[in-house]
């Protein structure tokens, strides 16, 4: 007998996925093991016939052969059933579930084997119906619509934060099997009773709430002589009338008579309900103590039912040591105890440490923030504006002191009317909403709701100390965060500070502990640290499994305005060197940066750390190097290149651990996706066409549609072309361009990545006339064999590969040697290049009038071998044959004779040495002589010794 356990009060979604399962496994059979939820109840009372369910009483244990267990991993909250989980004949046992595993400890006495099917989703029957599609099984109309409550029921009909795509499309699929929508209409929401309807206002009147952090705590403690069917239902209605972050409804009751319920009664808990706990046996409530051990006659039950809005209060994961579960934002449990109001106290203290504290305008503001002065021109603002890209900016007096804003919009009109000359201070707003660094986010929020505001000055003494945004409170509102495994709300830190653990858990030990030296001093003077760029990216990608070990780290310095200190980065870098003496710290004041670097180390090898004051750039043409100028986090990482490089994870508190993605990036990271950050970045810097293919092919990837948009027209539009003939110098399109051309050429992925470069013109950065042709294809990568044989030799210089390839399409056209001294190739690069014609026209005349191999090995000792090898994949098979045996054989045959031995023949050093040596190594490898004796008979002959 193959039977399958829905855990105790069985809700919608256990019961869902339970049918799913006897469409998986026919003839299995459903045990609803401790009651069901009133509403299945009633669902039940219509409907079990459809369903093929089974009695527990009927169950006789001998015959049972495997054991499903779904909606649960938890087997204590399978009543009495749990006994069934250690017969000695159980052949398997396998949980279908989508909780987190909190302990699974627990289970890891069962004999039998265990089989776990455990995804997080947000509801049991959803991973059901995968397997139901995946076998390829269709649904009668009362299978889909219990199935199909149960997503309904689990997800808020798919608006609970933990609703995920899967669990809409089972909810897709099951409609397509044909839901009953009347039935669907009647359970998803269900009325209240009438007992309910009456107990409603008096738990209205007596609900208490606390504010902790800015957040609604609210809690019940309602006592009856007897238990309470469905109060689950009214716990919903009470958040649905009341603004509550967290509730807490406890219902404390010591009469026996119905509780605990049998196997197969209607006895209520709560929709996640367990088995009962008394603690006055050996099983009791962690943290708590002993409850009126000693007052056995006094005990009542207590069920608790907790609904959570936070991500930092996981219900599921606190009611696990009372023994109790469910998902994070609704869960509850139950057991015996003498005094209620000690449990409700202990579980309001353990929320209240879990809730963070409310961010502020210090948290969310950006600084420094662009200011001009009231005599300010109209025109210059103007141009203001478009350098930084703001939509208004403020305006302050020589003390610093705001005075009045103005916005883009402002700015327009006064143009319109011909007032470019005029000063701003007569066309700004001067009664400005200002707040201040402890305002919280709600009242930030509160202030440009009801002011329709879009951004709001930080003041302190009459001091601006930055902005808040619409955007900043936006992405404060609805940022997504990543969640990991292993993280609970015992830690100190919030959910929202959930990357920290995972920086320790999967970086390299030393290096955690470096970023934790960085991020104490970062502390220490009130500046907040981030990690960004690569690194963030690579920690993402990086399995949970693996540890990353970086060897580029980027650090940026935020906050700094609190001192006034331009220079923080360096001043980081400087306190981190100070830990790390071995390290060599190079600074660059230009760009406010500063870089320590380890060479070989034992425990950080070469490591190279980057840290820089937050900073924001303007490209004063295209393809030039940019101005830098101080900024914020945020317009610090808008200034970089793609989506999935602007992410940001904050070191230091509060809010550690953060995951800054104001653009997107963590999306994109999912979806594989390159993505630019603004239209204007290929044309501001072509070198981001470049790294675009680069982490497109290494990371693969695909590169956005839009952005290869952009690219198209950045290439079409001419702009590089007209920037050459107007700039003499172009750092885009000469040292920084060489830099990305190195790294694509020199990488494993250097084919594809070519290939994309051609399909995408960006070949033509380099010269309009750069194509990549079959021939010039077929060229690279017989250079590349050739290569890979040349440097297997001993005796052959190692060749760096990608300076070639690169020679190599700078030979295809023209203007290569042009091209060359602009990326400012090293000078025997460009000497090549601008003999390589000439070489390649002469060897090709003498070696057709060569015969004897001495001819031809004189002939091309005359060249470097870098150049033969240049030479070679531009001929035809002929030529690049004699090269090729001359690289690799007759180049390296020994001399027969050298200089020591004439001169123990009693030679004298002379002019005549190398044409001696020279006549008789040719006629060695025309194969005239053959031997050492040879050599020196025809020395004889030829050369006679009269000394």
């Amino acid at each position: 007998m193959d039977l399958i356990l829905c855990h105790q009060t069985a809700d919608f979604d256990a019961l869902g996925a339970a049918v799913g399962l006897t469409k998986l496994y026919q003839g299995a059979k459903i045990v609803l093991t401790g009651g069901a939820h009133p509403s299945v109840r009633k669902f039940l009372a219509l409907h079990r016939d459809e369903f093929d369910l089974i009695e527990f009483r009927s169950v006789n244990p001998q015959k049972i052969r495997r054991l499903f267990v779904v909606d649960t991993h938890q087997f204590d909250r399978l009543g009495k059933a749990v006994e069934w989980l250690q017969l000695k004949h159980l052949e398997s046992v396998t949980i279908y579930d989508h909780h987190e595993e909190n302990h699974p400890e627990k289970n890891s006495t069962i004999k039998a084997t265990t089989i776990k099917h455990i995804k997080k989703v947000a509801s049991c029957a959803s991973l059901i119906c995968e397997f139901l599609q995946q076998n390829g099984i269709t649904l009668n109309k009362m299978e889909a619509t219990v199935m199909a409550l149960g997503i309904h029921v689990d997800t808020g009909s798919l608006t609970f934060e933990q609703t995920t795509p899967q669990d809409a499309s089972a909810l897709a699929w099951l409609m397509n099997q044909g839901v009953n929508m009347r039935t669907l209409a009647e359970y998803v929401e269900p009325s209240l009773s009438p007992q309910l309807q009456e107990l409603l206002p008096k738990v209205l009147k007596e609900l208490q709430t606390e504010m902790i952090n800015g957040s609604c705590v609210a809690w019940i403690l309602l006592e009856t002589p007897h238990f309470i069917a469905g109060l689950s239902n009214l716990t919903e209605k009470i958040r649905d009338l009341v603004e509550i972050d967290v509730l807490l409804f406890g219902h404390f009751y010591n009469k026996r008579k119905l509780c605990p319920p049998s196997p197969n009664s209607g006895g209520d808990f709560s929709e996640n309900s367990n088995r009962e706990i008394d603690i006055g046996e050996e099983k009791k409530v962690p943290k708590l103590g002993d409850l009126g051990a000693n007052a056995e006659n006094k005990k009542g039950k207590l069920t608790v039912i907790g609904r959570s809005k936070l991500e930092s209060v996981n219900l599921g994961f606190i009611f696990t040591d009372f023994g109790g579960g469910g998902h994070s934002s609704a869960a509850s449990f139950c057991f015996r105890c003498e005094n209620p109001h000690e449990v409700i106290d202990n579980l309001r203290h353990r929320i209240q440490n879990l809730i963070p504290p409310p961010l502020t305008a210090t948290d969310l503001m950006s600084s420094p923030v662009r200011t001009i002065r009231p005599y300010t021109s109209i025109e210059e603002a103007q141009r203001i504006l478009l350098r930084y890209g703001h939509s208004g900016l403020f305006v302050v007096n020589q003390e610093g002191e705001l005075r009045g804003v103005i916005s883009r919009r402002d700015i327009d009109l006064a143009l319109h009317h011909g007032f470019s000359h005029a000063p701003v201070k007569g066309y700004m707003t001067k009664n400005v909403q200002v707040i201040h660094p402890d305002t919280s986010l709600a009242e930030i929020e509160g202030l440009m709701v009801n002011n329709d505001i879009g951004r709001l000055p930080v003041i302190a003494d009459n001091e601006l100390l930055g902005i808040v945004t619409r955007t900043d409170v936006l992405r404060y509102l609805h940022q997504t965060r990543q969640n990991f495994d292993n993280v609970t709300p015992e830690e100190d830190s919030p959910l929202l500070s959930c990357l920290s653990p995972s920086l320790a858990k999967h970086l390299h030990p030393p290096i955690w502990e470096l970023l934790q030296k960085a991020s104490n001093y970062a502390q220490s003077q009130g500046w907040h640290l981030y990690l960004v760029g690569g690194g963030v990216r690579d920690l993402l990608l990086t399995p949970e499994s693996e540890t990353l070990c970086l060897q580029d780290i980027d650090l940026v310095v935020d906050g700094f305005h609190r001192h006034a200190i331009t220079e923080a980065g360096v001043k980081l870098a400087q306190a981190l060197q100070s830990f790390y003496p071995e390290a060599r710290l190079s600074i660059h004041g230009e760009f406010q940066t500063a870089a320590l670097l380890w060479h070989k180390d034992e425990t950080l090898d070469s490591l190279w750390v980057d840290i820089a004051t937050a900073r924001t750039e303007f490209y004063p043409y295209p393809a030039a190097n940019p101005e830098v100028e101080s900024s914020s986090i945020r317009q610090d990482l808008y200034r970089r290149d793609f989506t999935i490089n602007a992410l940001a994870i904050r070191l230091t508190n509060p809010h550690g651990g953060e995951l800054l993605d104001f653009f997107g990036g963590l999306q994109d990271l999912r979806s594989n996706l390159i993505r630019v950050l603004h239209p204007n970045s290929f044309i501001e810097d072509p070198t981001r066409i470049f790294r675009a293919v680069r982490f497109a092919v290494r990371l693969n990837f695909s590169i956005e549609a839009q952005t290869r948009e952009y690219i198209n027209y950045a290439i079409s539009c001419g702009v590089y072309e007209k920037v050459s003939v107007e700039k003499t110098s172009i750092p885009a399109l000469t040292t920084r361009l060489k830099a990305e051309l190195n790294y694509i050429l020199q990488a494993k992925y250097w084919k594809p990545a070519l290939k994309l470069l051609a399909e995408i013109g960006a070949l033509k950065c380099l010269h309009h006339n750069c194509q990549l042709t079959p021939q010039l294809w077929w060229q690279i990568r017989y250079l590349d064999r050739a290569l890979k044989y040349y440097n297997l030799g001993e005796k052959n210089p190692k060749v760096s590969s990608w300076l070639l390839r690169l020679e190599i399409i700078l030979a295809s056209f023209e203007e290569g040697v042009k091209v060359a001294q602009n990326l400012q190739l090293p000078k025997d690069s460009i000497q090549r290049l601008k003999h390589l014609g000439i070489n390649n026209e002469e060897i090709n005349n003498k070696l057709s009038k060569t015969i004897d191999i001495s001819q031809k090995v004189e002939l091309l000792s005359n060249y470097s071998p870098l150049t033969l090898l240049l030479i070679t994949v531009k001929n035809e098979q002929s030529v690049r044959k004699i090269i090729w045996k001359y690289l690799m054989k007759w180049s390296q045959i020994k001399p027969i004779l050298n200089g020591e031995d004439l001169k123990k023949m009693g030679y004298k050093p002379s002019k005549q040495f190398k044409e001696i040596l020279t006549k008789i190594q040719g006629l060695y490898l025309d194969g005239k002589i053959t031997n050492f004796q040879d050599a020196k008979d025809f020395l004889q002959e030829n050369y006679p010794n009269n000394t």
